[in-house]
């Protein structure tokens, strides 16, 4: 009910402009009234606006308002299949259209759009929602006060309630941290010999801790009193709070586990690894889950990369989202992150009831958010200036050659590692499911890749993740 309040709040300002717009006649009041659209309206500047473009961006933000308010099960539920691939063909044509400056074209489908989507509805209806939004975005500049409407980011709370929620309900998150744990395990076992029980882990992304557990567990069940192992995690994050908060959370886990140390140092992301050390033969590991396609850059990519090999380090841990090769472009973007995000909210029906809240606010605050910052990260002013950054993914066989070019031969990934990954879709499998463990076409499955030898979690023929072990050759 709040989100509907505010959105109404806004319209009623928009409303309420319009209104004064048209009733004024005084000269004076006009030239006000001019300059503040001026301040406030500005639309991409190839395009030559007149009154009849405003009216049209004006009327298909009301049919998102009210497409927002939308009781999906008064209008009937579900919608058919052919109804759906429709939907999927208007936006098509409206994204084509906005990148061809089609403007009169654009509208006509987004305002076909609006009248048959909903963030309520089924999977195709939900995800034609926030692609819509992120291509009205595309239609407006920054300095426009319905622009930061319509890209509003969530609050940390909202973020980390949504994360929290897809982590528990998706295999997603668990596949990516556990597949990566099992491999620095196996890594520190292998030094056991030299390495004193020490193991080192550097986290560019410790994002709230939740990976590191479930490896402080597995550690712990192999040591002893007597032979007490010792953990170290260096992670990075974004914020002071969220460093201090992952801290409480893991020392206090810790705790727990008397035969086992534990250090955790938080570095806020814009220091280098230069600032690290190492310490005598500890095993060293460096773990980039969803990082290096965060960065804005390939040169950063690539500087990351060498940082580390300098390190030279036992282990580096990759699990990165499968995607296009060429991001740079706007429609190969749009088409790559249609095919990938219809996948996930098409999961979430393995996860969730089409009617759960925690499913609104994961789709909302982490995979919609995404969304539109994925469609908008090279919005006008520049990537380099976007605030609403984005991922950029790619595939695997692209990493390959990235991480080959830096110094790093693939580690074949365990059959233990294997089989762990494929329990896990049993143990996280619902009652509505069709867990594919290999081959077949539905629900989740693992899939292994040959060179180099790593998995990737699939949903039906799609795969969404893939995760893959490291080691420096030169």
């Amino acid at each position: 009910m709040g989100d509907i309040v505010d959105h109404e709040e806004e319209f009623l300002s928009l409303r309420l402009a319009i209104l004064n717009n048209s009733s004024c006649c005084d000269q004076r009041n006009i030239n006000k009234i001019k300059k503040r659209k001026r301040r406030e309206l500005e639309f991409i500047d190839t395009w030559d606006l007149n009154e009849s473009c405003e009216g049209k961006i004006f009327s298909l933000l009301e049919l998102r308002e009210s497409m927002l308010k939308i009781d999906v099960k008064k209008k009937g539920g579900v919608v058919e299949d052919g109804k759906g691939l429709h939907l999927i063909h208007s936006l098509l044509i409206s994204a084509l259209s906005i990148n061809e400056n089609s403007i009169d074209l654009a509208v006509d489908n987004l305002r076909e759009l609006y009248q048959n989507i909903s963030l309520k509805g089924d999977s195709v209806q939900r995800v034609a929602a926030y692609f819509a939004d992120g291509l009205i975005a595309r239609l407006l500049t920054r300095k426009s006060p319905f622009y930061d409407m319509i890209m509003k980011p969530p609050t940390q709370e909202e973020e980390f309630l949504a994360f929290t929620e897809f982590y528990k309900v998706s295999p997603f998150y668990q596949f990516a941290h556990f597949t990566a744990n099992q491999a620095i395990l196996e890594s520190f076992e292998k030094e056991l010999e030299y390495n004193n029980g020490l193991l080192h882990v550097i986290d560019f992304d410790i994002s709230y801790g939740f990976q590191w557990p479930s490896l402080i567990q597995s550690l712990s069940e192999n040591a002893t009193t007597s032979n007490r192992i010792s953990l170290r995690i260096t992670g990075y994050g974004k914020t002071i709070d969220e460093l201090r908060e992952t801290e409480t959370r893991l020392v206090s886990f810790a705790k727990c586990f008397r035969n086992l140390s534990f250090e955790f140092q938080g570095v806020l992301s814009r220091y280098k690894l230069s600032n690290l050390t190492k310490r005598k033969n500890e095993t060293l590991a460096v773990n980039m889950i969803f990082h290096l396609n965060s960065l804005s850059t390939y040169s950063k990519i690539s500087e990351t990369l060498k940082e580390v090999h300098d390190l030279c380090p036992s282990i580096v841990t990759i699990v990165e989202q499968e995607g296009c090769k060429i991001p740079q472009t706007f429609m190969p973007r749009f088409m790559e992150s249609l095919h990938y995000f219809a996948a996930m909210f098409d999961s979430l029906d393995d996860c969730l009831p089409i009617d759960s809240i925690k499913r609104l606010s994961i789709e909302k605050n982490h995979l919609g958010k995404e969304i539109k910052n994925m469609l908008n990260y090279d919005h006008k002013e520049g990537v380099n200036n976007n605030i609403y950054s984005s991922s950029r993914y790619e595939q695997m066989e692209t990493w390959k050659g990235r991480m080959e070019s830096h110094g790093f031969l693939g580690i074949p990934l365990s059959c233990k590692n294997i089989m762990q990954a494929k329990l896990l879709l049993k143990i996280r499998s619902h009652s509505n499911s069709t867990i594919q463990l290999d081959g077949g076409n539905g629900g989740f499955r693992v899939l292994e890749i040959e060179d180099p030898k790593a998995i990737s979690l699939a949903w039906q023929d799609r795969s969404i993740v893939t995760a893959s072990a490291w080691h420096c050759v030169l």
